[in-house]
């Protein structure tokens, strides 16, 4: 109950997303270990927060990425993807994770990652 009643208090907007693997078991286990904690680069978390990305989470199940992604309540989701994009090595690090997705190297996180919509929230 203390738990709900803390998250009643905070703001923000929240984005879930899919993107897709390939269907390889090395692959796989090698994008995993790149986003082990700390493994990322320093430069993309810092780009993330920079543009008013809060918190972010990616889960696998297979070759099914679900990322839950938490923001600033006044989010601009088409400007701070903008933004993104042209952050230091931000290209670099796309074109480094395409080879474990099912993407191109030349698309940039807003268009790899497909925004999903919510159907059902606990409450409402």
């Amino acid at each position: 109950m203390e738990y709900i009643e803390q998250q009643t208090y905070l703001e923000f907007k929240r984005f879930c997303k899919i993107l897709f693997l390939e269907d390889d078991p090395d692959l796989i286990a090698s994008y995993k270990k790149i986003h082990a904690t700390g493994a990322a680069w320093p430069e993309i978390t810092q780009g993330m927060r920079d543009v008013g990305i809060l918190d972010m989470e990616i889960y696998c199940s297979g070759t099914i990425l679900f990322m839950i992604m938490d923001t600033i309540p006044d989010f601009d989701h088409e400007k701070a993807m903008n933004e993104l994009a042209g952050k230091p090595r931000q290209s670099e690090w796309e074109a480094y994770v395409s080879k474990f997705q099912k993407t191109s190297s030349a698309l940039s996180a807003k268009d790899k990652w497909q925004s999903i919509e919510r159907i059902y929230k606990l409450g409402e």
